[in-house]
């Protein structure tokens, strides 16, 4: 079963996330911040990585530039409410840039295509 970490500092997204990708068959981990995130990565080894931005103890483009650097060939997605984000040139690290929305669909399909 491939494995995603979501880091996420809204339990609300985890819930969501959590619901609708282990139903698609994914074994999915949640981090609350960016600090648990680098652990958890250490830990489980995912397969892919769904990532906000703005969380309160460190920002996830710094989180996506040090998973990067111990796996440069790992997925992450950057998952996040603001558009203004896709312009920092830390975000073109990351493998996909979406713009979070009640619709899954955009997400799920990105998912699917990086660890089918």
């Amino acid at each position: 079963m491939k494995k995603i970490l979501l880091v996420d500092d809204e339990e609300s997204i985890h819930l969501l996330y959590r619901e609708e990708f282990e139903e698609e068959g994914y074994e999915v981990h949640s981090a609350l911040s960016g600090t648990d995130a680098l652990e958890k990565f250490r830990l489980i080894a995912p397969d892919l990585v769904i990532l906000d931005i703005n969380m309160p103890d460190m920002n996830g483009i710094e989180v996506l530039r040090q998973m990067k650097e111990i796996n440069p060939t790992l997925p992450i997605i950057l998952s996040t409410a603001y558009h203004e984000y896709k312009q920092d040139l830390g975000a073109w690290a990351s493998d996909e840039y979406i713009v979070k929305s009640s619709d899954l669909g955009e997400l799920k399909e990105a998912v699917r295509r990086y660890i089918s």
